[in-house]
């Protein structure tokens, strides 16, 4: 069907196709959420669950830095708390919200690709061009952020929050959809922070943002990220920087992209009112 043929589409047709779109997206994220049910030891003991436990990458890297440096604080999850289940179904609600979330995260590219998919016919050949590239981007970016998640602020958030106490006679035994609750939420979180370059890219695109509206506000942004990288790590400045330091990148990053389409749009008003 020609570009023409798709703009002259009724309104039921168009809804006919968007049907078809939902459909794949939902199949594809139910084939992968069957799998991941399948595949529960491995993805609970593996993958969700191991995080918490001293033998992660990410706490045995910081322990061994940790006492490199002199900072115990370093080591995180050293001592892991006990997951406990006190509903008759917890588990077997949990397996299966778990399999879903799984199957999200994983078939999110695609999503994003039907999405475009259905998009596409209404574009102009440069907007065409920049969603093209946007599919690709949006799934990178958010990927990341699930991996920088899962690797970095969820060992910290879970040493923070299953360590704090407020007081010596309450001990923490953490019930296991409280937990999932928590990591998936962090890495949900992530995955869409990480989209902070595409959405300045739309914001600018719009006019809504400039480059010189992020600089003015890059203070205040430093604020912001330092403050959130304060309540989800241990009290010291590495692990705040370590957080904090990506998001920030992703601010600059940004404020490149607002700079370069503020650019073009200027160039392209030159050129009107030349013509």
């Amino acid at each position: 069907m020609s570009a023409t043929e798709q703009q002259e589409m009724t309104f039921l047709e168009h809804l006919e196709a968007l049907r078809w779109h939902l459909v794949r997206s939902i199949l594809a994220v139910a084939l992968i959420a069957i799998g991941a049910f399948i595949f529960k030891d491995f993805i609970f003991s593996q993958i969700l669950i191991a995080p918490k436990t001293p033998d992660f990458i990410t706490n045995r890297t910081l322990c061994s830095l940790g006492n490199l440096l002199g900072i115990k604080a370093l080591c995180i999850n050293s001592e892991p708390f006990q997951l406990i289940n006190i509903n008759m179904a917890g588990q077997f609600t949990t397996h299966i919200m778990v399999s879903f979330f799984v199957g999200i995260i994983l078939a999110f590219p695609y999503l994003v690709f039907e999405m475009w998919r259905f998009i596409s016919p209404a574009l102009y050949d440069k907007e065409k061009k920049y969603a093209r590239g946007g599919v690709f981007y949006v799934s990178i970016l958010f990927l990341m952020g699930i991996v920088f998640a899962y690797f970095v602020i969820i060992p910290l958030s879970v040493h923070f929050l299953g360590s704090y106490s407020v007081s010596h006679e309450v001990i923490n035994q953490i019930n296991l959809i409280s937990y999932i609750t928590t990591v998936s939420s962090i890495a949900l979180a992530a995955g869409l922070i990480f989209e902070l370059p595409i959405l300045i890219f739309v914001l600018s695109k719009l006019g809504l943002v400039t480059p010189e509206f992020l600089k003015k506000y890059r203070r205040h942004a430093l604020v912001l990220v330092l403050a959130l990288s304060a309540i989800i790590t241990p009290p010291d400045v590495f692990s705040q920087i370590l957080v904090a330091f990506p998001l920030m990148f992703l601010y600059e990053i940004g404020i490149r992209i607002s700079r370069k389409i503020v650019a073009e749009q200027n160039t392209v008003i030159s050129k009107s009112d030349v013509e």
